[in-house]
């Protein structure tokens, strides 16, 4: 067996269900592997999408898989045809689909881009493709260069593929599956960021992609969740794009779905026949005080508005205002502009004392609209917060409330259409959710969305009582969502446990996460130990570590012979060698590796295509604690892969157990099961660079022999692969 946990769920060579048989690895991500496959019935070329073990369980990624599924009812060209989801006997899922030969939109990118004559037509393509995938009310929410694939490399056939979103989760991926957002951070749609998914995202996505292929590299989103939030707010940069590509982007990117080309039949029309684009943005500079760096992006006049008529000078500045003229004294009008001033002037004295006007007395500062502030901590990360306030003394407690959480605050003093209260208001919220090791607040005038989680169920208890409906800050509304999440398990804290029960070489965690278990995860052990009540052992100390968490154990339960020649075994990965059993009496294939007393097991080592050099070492470790030397020994010496080979291209098998018919004469090594040897023996492979051994070892030997030479070897070993075979009474 091999404990290589680079392994992949598939091998080159597997057929599943009985149909479809591995031929290469296209793609592996840290919850899936996609392969290309060919039906053995129909000779049909297919991609296979798997899901690792753990995740074949999983009902979120299993709902993934479905929808992806669901695809098959689409018919066009511009996107792939799915078939079926089919679970082998081992309970892997995977996902039949067509086979897309080409290259990916991504690598186009890579070599530089492409030009926008090109990329226009792509995007008739694909919005073709989309218009037909939006109407059986399907977003594929994760549109990407990787996404796109150019059949046979021509820009008039891209296809779109990978509707499932069931990406790799690790950090680099920048790809977050889950109920408020899915799809690539550079790519994604802002009110993605926000949990808003409609058909819409897909728009935003066509036009950020078409961007980065015309540019040569993804936009520019910066390097943290807050720039990210902050430059999605703003329109994409399109200088430099020529047109008509130019105006389709900005049409179909604008930060505002609502005024984003609302769907993909839009977008064909816009590329049929362009229209001038009424929307455009300027930054207006904002010199007071020490914000004077502060910028706001505010919609400007269209552009028939703001440009002078040709061959015209630009309108003079409007006089001075006349002072007003007074009013006529006497009579009825006039006695009731006196009494009113009297009034106002009564007023007026009166606020001024009770400070109701302070407001307008106070500094005025730049209008905001909108009127926005973010403040996030992500989760072991600083505090940021950013946006707008009212006032210094806010700005203030603001200041010292991220510094107090090691973070920053990035604020502008704006006024605007938001309630008396809301710097206090603002103040109390977010010092409430402080406490939370992750939130996120989003206020937009005085709605806000707050979202967070905690491992203290009564933490997370009190704080969504405290801050939903009407809890919430008396002059701010919105939703809370506060989420339970249990304590993750660090894998590390499962390693003493490990290294305590191996006695049969090392036990390994199988894809441990990298940010630790979650409650409903899975924990995956692979590797062997040399007896029963180890693995009991194992299980029990495993058990009581990891909690609610289910545990999967593939670990063998080997024999002391076994054992020990495994902690000498070379540390070296897999070659590819195939070992395949066949029965002795008519050559019958037997996968199982599974004999009775009586029968004759056949054995042949597959060489690999693509090893031609370096010398081969079959061996048999069986219970009784004796080794057999297959390959090389007294009746097959020569162990070169060169003469094995025979001058023979490709796969090239070599039988290294015979049948008894075809030894009757001595002169071919076979053997058959009795009753002294039942249990387990392993069959070992290894390719090495030179004679790993001072001449021929003895057909028979001990394990401690064996595993003494082993030791005594300091050459290269490139790869060894394992197999057992069992053997049973009747």
């Amino acid at each position: 067996m091999s404990t290589d946990q680079t392994r992949g769920i598939f091998q080159v060579g597997d057929v599943l269900n009985n149909t479809y048989k591995i031929e290469q690895v296209l793609g592996r991500g840290g919850t899936s592997e996609v392969y290309r496959a060919r039906s053995e019935i129909s000779g049909r070329v297919v991609a296979l999408k798997a899901l690792r073990l753990e995740y074949s369980r999983n009902e979120d990624f299993l709902a993934l898989m479905t929808r992806e599924e669901e695809m098959r009812e689409i018919r066009h060209d511009a996107v792939v045809r799915y078939y079926d989801n089919q679970r082998t006997d081992a309970g892997l899922v995977y996902l039949v689909m067509d086979y897309v030969e080409g290259p990916g939109l991504d690598a186009k990118i890579k070599e530089g881009g492409l030009p926008a004559d090109a990329l226009m037509i792509i995007a008739r393509r694909v919005a073709e493709g989309l218009v037909a995938a939006h109407g059986k009310n399907i977003v594929h929410r994760d549109l990407s260069p990787d996404n796109i694939i150019l059949r046979h490399g021509k820009p008039a056939d891209p296809v779109i593929i990978d509707f499932g979103i069931a990406k790799d989760t690790n950090p680099g991926a920048e790809t977050i599956v889950g109920n408020e957002f899915a799809g690539k951070y550079a790519y994604a749609a802002p009110e993605q960021l926000n949990g808003q998914t409609d058909a819409r995202v897909d728009i935003y996505a066509l036009g950020a992609l078409l961007l980065a292929a015309f540019r040569g590299k993804p936009p520019d989103i910066g390097t943290n969740p807050m720039e990210v939030i902050t430059r999605k707010a703003q329109p994409l940069d399109t200088e430099g794009v020529p047109e008509p590509l130019k105006s389709l982007i900005d049409k179909m990117t604008h930060p505002d779905r609502e005024k984003r080309l609302q769907t993909a039949r839009d977008v064909l029309a816009e590329i049929d026949s362009p229209t001038a684009s009424a929307v455009d943005a300027a930054e207006i500079d904002f010199g007071d005080g020490d914000d004077s760096d502060k910028t706001v992006i505010v919609p400007r006049a269209t552009a028939a508005a703001r440009a002078p008529a040709p061959d015209m000078p630009p309108p003079a500045p409007a006089p001075p205002r006349a002072p007003a003229q007074p009013a006529k004294r006497g009579g009825r009008s006039g006695m009731i502009g006196i009494v009113a001033v009297i009034g106002l002037a009564a007023l007026g004295a009166g606020g001024y004392l009770s400070g109701a006007f302070g407001s307008l007395v106070a500094p005025s500062y730049p209008v905001a609209d909108p009127y926005t502030l973010i403040a996030a901590r992500p989760e072991n990360q600083p505090v940021q917060i950013l946006g707008n306030v009212p006032s210094e003394s806010v700005r203030d407690d603001l200041r010292a409330l991220g510094e107090d959480l090691g973070g920053t605050a990035d604020l502008t003093l704006s006024s605007g259409d938001i309630p008396a209260t809301w710097g206090e208001d603002m103040v109390q919220l977010l010092g409430l959710v402080s406490v939370l090791p992750e939130w996120r607040v989003l206020a937009d005038g005085s709605r806000v969305k707050v979202t967070g989680s905690t491992a203290d169920a009564d933490e997370q208890a009190r704080l969504s009582a405290a801050l939903s409906g009407d809890s919430m800050p008396a002059g701010l509304t919105g939703t809370v969502d506060i989420a339970y999440r249990p304590p993750i398990l660090a894998a590390a804290t499962l390693a003493p446990i490990l290294q305590a029960h191996s006695d049969c070489g090392p036990l390994q965690l199988i894809d441990p996460p990298v940010v630790g278990y979650a409650e409903d995860s899975q924990v995956l052990v692979l590797g062997a130990v040399a007896g029963a009540s180890t693995r009991i052992a194992l299980s029990d100390a495993l058990t009581a570590a990891i909690g609610n968490r289910d545990l999967v154990m593939n670990v063998d339960i080997l024999n002391p012979t076994l054992c020990l020649i495994s902690g000498v075994l070379p540390n070296a990965p897999a070659g590819g060698f195939g070992i395949d059993f066949r029965m002795g009496r008519d050559g019958a294939s037997n996968p199982s590796g599974r004999y009775l007393v009586g029968e004759n097991p056949v054995i042949d080592v597959v060489i690999p295509a693509d090893v031609n050099s370096g010398f081969l070492f079959v061996s048999a470790l069986d219970v009784s604690g004796n080794v057999f030397h297959l390959l090389p020994n007294l009746l097959m010496q020569d162990n070169r892969i060169d003469a094995l080979r025979a001058g023979r291209e490709g796969p090239v098998t070599i039988r290294v157990a015979h049948p008894l018919s075809d030894a009757v004469d001595g002169s071919k090594l076979a053997f058959t099961v009795d009753d002294s040897t039942l249990g387990k023996t392993q069959i070992v492979v290894i390719n090495a660079e030179d004679q790993m051994f001072d001449g021929l070892r003895p057909t028979t030997e001990s394990a401690g022999g064996y595993a003494a030479a082993l030791e005594d070897y300091s050459g290269r070993v490139r790869s060894l692969d394992t197999g057992i075979l069992i053997t049973a009474a009747r």
